[in-house]
């Protein structure tokens, strides 16, 4: 089970912190990543992290602004989200990954997902 958490309405230029709090499998053998859905567009990869925490790759419309993170003693992935703009809203949700964590190799395929967290950007 996978539980995001931490949205909100944020201004242009502001800065949130997402959670995804795992339970019930080996949350440490697995990799993690964000999605988002906005309303009328097709879900997108957001960012992902190794099960290892040692490798992480980003959507080339978040890179630089956001950042994931994980802490597998406390079975949780984060994502520090900064610079946020009009077009970062949607509802983000977590899933462990199946095969690559990486969007230069192609589409990251999620397996189990959370339940989403909205995100509004809005001045």
């Amino acid at each position: 089970q996978l539980q995001a958490s931490g949205g909100g309405l944020v201004q242009p230029g502001g800065s949130l912190r997402l959670s995804c709090a795992a339970s019930g499998f080996t949350f440490d053998d697995s990799a993690i990543a964000w999605f988002r859905q906005a309303p009328g567009k097709d879900r997108e990869g957001v960012s992902c992290i190794s099960s290892s925490g040692t490798s992480t790759d980003y959507a080339d419309s978040v890179k630089g602004r956001f950042t994931i993170s994980r802490d597998n003693a406390q079975n949780t992935v984060y994502m520090q989200m900064n610079s946020l703009r009009l077009e970062d809203t949607a509802i983000y949700y977590c899933a462990t990954v199946a095969g690559h964590c990486a969007f230069t190799l192609g589409p990251i395929t999620p397996v189990y997902w959370g339940q989403g967290t909205q995100v509004t950007v809005s001045s």
